[in-house]
């Protein structure tokens, strides 16, 4: 008895002890879970309480479990928060964590909270699913995240998270989803990703990460999809990849990965969608690639492959929907296997140089939807290449060598919006069934042997934003049914044969912006009406044709217009002085027509060059190239009788003076000579510095810096990570934003890169729609860039939106129009500017709105010229938390 008396203090010592070693778990009560909800409740942002949370009161403690976004387990205490998409503004800091011991799921994804994920997250050890996506968190991932060691699901995706990813996730050993894209987080992939080994799901796309994928992710062997996109990775794909057989989905486009596709790619036996495009890959395409049976969608565009395609591609891949190969130097022959499934709907293969016979591959593709085979050498009788698809969509043709005629099957693709087969040697009429199609947007056909007339029933195609029919042998009128096209943008009939007026009722075309009749056969006036056309901006080009009466005043209400074209025609009176309110132009030419009288006065005649009115023997002025008004023929021969005798005396005089000349010239000849070499050299040295603005120099830098008080601070109206934006207000009352970029101070333009980017400028100053904005040109001056655009009074979207009472103007029908002008920008840069511009950063603060909320998209194609060695450079393009179209991932 005394023994086991004695014994007692010592064991219970030793429990103590023991207890002390064991996990601590928190216990709490139903009260304690309810008063941390109301909390945190409590401090979320307005509208306060939310809404959605009605039922979230201490006097519903009872009711706990019937929560909105509650459950509980058998015992009463609460196990899932799931409050997704409750418009839920605020933080996560009043959340006490600690009362939720037995919390399994906590899912507050698609709402408006922000601040950083709190580190006490890491409490709720028996937490299985935490999602947190679409929302504003920010700062650093917690590393406590690695003690949720039962955690199954991480969704973390498009917040504003930084810093890098912690290693301790590596710990998070029960995981089968991991999320992340969509955010700011830099650094390497972790090496500890390949101890997840559970992983079903890891998706780390559109991120700021860098340096090569780690070889531990081969050790994922039960990964179904692996989404590593546009993270700057670089390096080889690690051989350990193609073990994965069970992958189904793999996406590692938009990187700088190297190296070549191994034979290896043939393990993916579970394969259905492989994206590699975008890329520095080459080499051939290993014929393994031919085996993956369930693939559906492959995209290798834009990358440095070569040699051809697997002549057994699409052989065993009966699912197969969609194939871009484009813009790589693959050669040779499509496989003749390609639609062998019948399931193709997407293929483009365009900027290589394949060959072939075209229709000995697609016969059996009756399921397209978009074809894009232009610029490439494929050789065909067009006139059975292609059968009645009734699903395409888009089809370009494009830059071939096709023969043959348009036959009437092509009326029977009703879903069309694309037809383009300009560049071949297309014959015979244009189908009239082309009327049929009603979705049609885009009809090029430019470039071939057409001829007979322009079929009346085009006038039905009333989606049509782009009609191109020149350079072809088509005659006849202009059919007046085109005035019905009243949403096109662009009309080229020129170079052809087509005689007849010009109807009036091509002025019923209100969104023209570019309307080009040149060189052909027109005969009478130009309609008054044409002067209605407002909207016109690019080109109005009516030379090498045989119209004739005077030119109407009516043109000076194309306010907009910046190229105008009358040459060569039989224009007769006085050049209307109403044509010098003409602000916008850049270029004027009235050559080679019988114009009279005096050239008025203003900067768009005298600036013009001489070779703009050559060829009109009655037209006088104060010109380059013209005579000046007020002299005849009789006073020009006593003229020149008079100088026949003042010569004389004159020429002994000269006599006397050379001798003297000649002194001083031997005397100053070495004086010169330095002179002028020195002027050569700081020319040379100044060649990219003195460019003006624009063709005609409608303004120059010292217009800009004195209007602008050589840049202060007052004119300052914005500040961004590559300089400054400044409003000047012209002499001649032109408001203009000037874009002052610190490139060359900060070397991001080499010397041995200025006439490259001279020239890729220069391209976008030809850049001309009613929805983008207007590049006017640029200049570099003092070690800086100097961009020019035309001002937009109301700013940013963003500002309008979420400054003031802006938003209170954006209705709906404002915003449907606002997100149409958008659009219609995104389409003109894609489809109608050659090369294609792409925008890469279409944001709330790079569309702009004019005071009538009209959509202005700005900002477009500058970034890629700037040096990727810059300290403001990001080679990640596009703002962040704008998310391209494409697959979701699930949040539930």
């Amino acid at each position: 008895m005394t023994n086991s008396t004695a014994a007692r203090p010592l064991f219970l010592c030793l429990s103590l002890c023991l207890l002390s070693l064991l996990p601590f778990q928190a216990s709490s009560s139903p009260t304690t879970e309810a008063q941390a909800l109301v909390k945190w409740k409590n401090s979320l942002s307005p509208p306060s309480p939310p809404p959605s949370l009605s039922s979230w009161s201490l006097t519903n403690i009872t009711h706990l479990c019937n929560w909105t976004g509650i459950a509980c387990n058998n015992g009463g205490s609460v196990s899932e928060i799931s409050l997704l998409g409750s418009n839920l503004s605020g933080t996560l800091d009043a959340l006490d964590f600690a009362s939720f011991p037995n919390l399994t799921h906590f899912n507050v994804s698609n709402n408006n909270l922000e601040g950083p994920i709190p580190s006490s997250i890491g409490n709720l050890s028996h937490l299985r699913f935490l999602g947190v996506c679409s929302n504003l968190f920010e700062g650093a991932i917690p590393r406590s995240i690695g003690q949720l060691r039962k955690l199954e699901r991480l969704d973390f995706g498009i917040n504003q998270l930084t810093s890098s990813i912690p290693s301790e996730l590596g710990l998070c050993s029960n995981l089968t989803f991991l999320a992340l894209p969509g955010n700011f987080i830099s650094g390497k992939i972790p090496p500890g990703i390949g101890s997840l080994t559970k992983l079903n799901y890891l998706l780390l796309y559109r991120n700021l990460l860098s340096g090569p994928i780690p070889t531990g992710i081969g050790s994922l062997k039960n990964l179904l999809e692996l989404d590593l996109s546009n993270i700057n990775l670089s390096g080889q794909i690690p051989a350990t990849l193609w073990n994965l057989s069970n992958l189904r989905l793999l996406h590692l486009f938009s990187n700088h990965l190297t190296g070549t596709i191994p034979p290896e790619i043939g393990n993916l036996t579970s394969l259905t969608y492989l994206g590699l495009d975008t890329n520095r890959l080459y080499g051939e395409v290993p014929e393994t690639m031919s085996r993956l049976a369930k693939l559906q969608w492959i995209t290798l565009f834009t990358n440095n492959f070569s040699g051809g395609i697997p002549q057994d591609f699409g052989k065993y891949s009966p699912s197969l929907r969609s194939v871009s190969f484009s813009d790589n130097s693959f050669t040779g022959e499509l496989p003749p296997d390609l639609c062998s499934g019948f399931a193709l709907q997407y293929l483009t293969v365009d900027e290589n140089n394949f060959n072939g016979l075209l229709p000995n591959c697609l016969k059996n593709c009756s399921g397209l939807r978009r074809v894009r085979l232009d610029s490439n050498q494929f050789t065909a009788d067009i006139t059975s290449a292609f059968g009645a698809y009734p699903n395409l969509v888009f089809i370009n043709l494009s830059n071939n060598r096709f023969v043959g005629n348009l036959t009437a099957k092509w009326g029977e693709c009703t879903n069309l919006t694309n037809l383009q087969i300009d560049g071949n040697k297309i014959a015979g009429r244009i189908p009239p069934e082309l009327g049929k199609l009603s979705q049609l947007r885009v009809l090029t056909l430019h470039g071939n042997e057409l001829t007979g007339k322009i079929p009346d029933e085009l006038g039905n195609l009333g989606e049509l934003l782009r009609l191109n029919l020149s350079n072809n042998h088509l005659a006849g009128d202009i059919p007046i049914s085109l005035g019905n096209l009243t949403k096109l943008n662009y009309l080229d009939l020129s170079r052809n044969g087509l005689n007849g007026s010009i109807p009036d009722e091509l002025t019923n075309c209100e969104d023209l912006l570019s309307l080009k009749l040149s060189n052909n056969n027109l005969l009478g006036v130009i309609p008054l009406e044409l002067g209605n056309l407002f909207a016109i901006q690019i080109l109005l080009d009516l030379s090498h044709n045989s119209l004739a009466g005077s030119i109407p005043s009516n043109l000076a209400k194309l306010t907009k217009l910046e190229n105008l074209n009358l040459s060569h025609n039989k224009f007769s009176g006085a050049i209307p002085a109403a044509l010098t309110s003409l602000l916008s132009i850049t270029s004027i030419d009235l050559s080679y027509n019988e114009l009279t009288g005096v050239v008025p006065s203003g900067r768009l005649f005298q600036q013009a060059p001489g070779s703009a009115f050559i060829g009109n023997p009655g037209l006088c002025g104060n010109v380059t190239g013209l005579s000046p008004c007020g002299t005849s023929s009789k006073s020009t021969d006593h003229r020149k009788k008079v100088s026949v005798g003042v010569s004389v005396s004159v020429c002994l005089s000269l006599l006397l003076a050379i001798l003297i000349a000649v002194i001083l010239v031997l005397w100053q000849r070495k004086k010169l000579f330095d002179e002028e070499e020195e002027i050569k050299r700081l020319k040379e040295h100044e060649k990219f510095e003195q460019i003006i603005w624009e063709r005609l120099g409608k303004f120059t830098f010292s217009d800009i810096a004195k209007a602008t008080n050589d840049f202060g601070e007052e004119y300052c109206i914005g500040i961004g990570g590559f300089g400054s934006v400044y409003k000047a207000v012209l002499a001649s009352g032109q408001i203009v934003a000037v874009k002052k970029l610190n490139a060359l101070e900060s070397g991001n333009i080499l010397a041995i890169n200025q006439q490259s980017f001279e020239n890729e400028i220069r391209v976008l100053t030809e850049v001309r729609h009613r929805h983008v904005i207007k590049l006017h040109g640029f200049c570099s001056m003092r070690g800086c860039v100097y961009l020019v655009y035309e001002f937009v009074e109301r700013g940013s979207l963003a500002k309008v939106l979420y400054g003031g009472t802006g938003a209170a103007e954006l209705d709906w029908g404002t915003r449907v129009k606002i997100v149409q002008g958008v659009a219609n920008a995104i389409a003109y840069l894609h489809h109608n500017c050659s090369p294609p511009i792409i925008h890469r950063d279409i944001t709330l603060n790079n569309i702009l709105l004019e005071s009538d909320l009209e959509p202005r998209l700005s900002d477009f194609g500058i970034a890629r010229f700037l040096n990727s060695d810059s300290s403001n450079w990001t080679a990640v393009a596009g703002s962040y938390g704008y998310m391209a179209p494409g697959k979701p991932y699930d949040q539930s």
